[in-house]
């Protein structure tokens, strides 16, 4: 005669055993799930254009690209490929010289650091704001030097430490090679690419 409510309460405690332990399994992971809305609507704690603003930085104009071939950057998913940019002109003048000849390594920065405007410039032209950069991917820096000439890498240094100013320690440090040329178009002292993250 017991053994009927023994079995329906023993019955009824596995299933309450059984909707417990799948809670204890979905539940955290239902609250871990953050709602795409709300993801998409959050701001980056980092404004790149603020920092801009801080540092008094002027974006140069963008380069027009000399061939009918060449496009100064082609977006693939969240991906922005950036075209080889050279320092540009200063005071009208174009920057042209050898490194290790006509420039020493710290001119050799600052004309790395004209690179970087120009590339900032084209990806704002791109993108309509450097806030919606995620991070930098890879550089290729490329140095215009003499064939004795050995610090590429404190020259292309110039373009890496703006990047870091304007996107932060994190965001603005990618992989990166810097290598020597015996020249360059136009005998620019420098040339440099890079490829960086982008969001929608």
């Amino acid at each position: 005669m017991s053994c009927q409510p023994d079995r329906r309460r023993f019955l009824e405690r596995c299933g309450l055993l059984t909707v417990g332990a799948a809670g204890g399994v979905l539940l955290p992971r239902w609250f871990e799930q953050t709602p795409p809305a709300i993801a998409q609507e959050k701001k980056p704690e980092h404004s790149a254009e603020e920092q801009l603003k801080k540092l008094k930085l002027e974006l140069p104009p963008i380069a027009k690209p000399t061939g009918a071939t060449l496009v100064s950057a082609v977006r693939v998913g969240d991906m922005l490929y950036c075209s080889g940019q050279g320092p540009g002109s200063v005071d009208g003048k174009p920057v042209v010289g050898k490194v290790g000849q006509d420039f020493d390594v710290k001119q050799g920065a600052v004309a790395a650091r004209q690179v970087g405007l120009r590339i900032l410039s084209v990806v704002r032209g791109e993108l309509g704001s450097l806030d919606k950069v995620i991070r930098l991917v890879k550089t290729l820096g490329m140095v215009n030097a003499t064939a004795d000439f050995k610090q590429q890498p404190q020259v292309i240094n110039g373009f890496s430490d703006l990047m870091v100013e304007v996107f932060g320690e994190q965001a603005g440090k990618g992989a990166r090679s810097a290598v020597g040329m015996g020249s360059l178009p136009g005998g620019i002292p420098v040339e440099i690419e890079a490829i960086f993250q982008v969001r929608a």
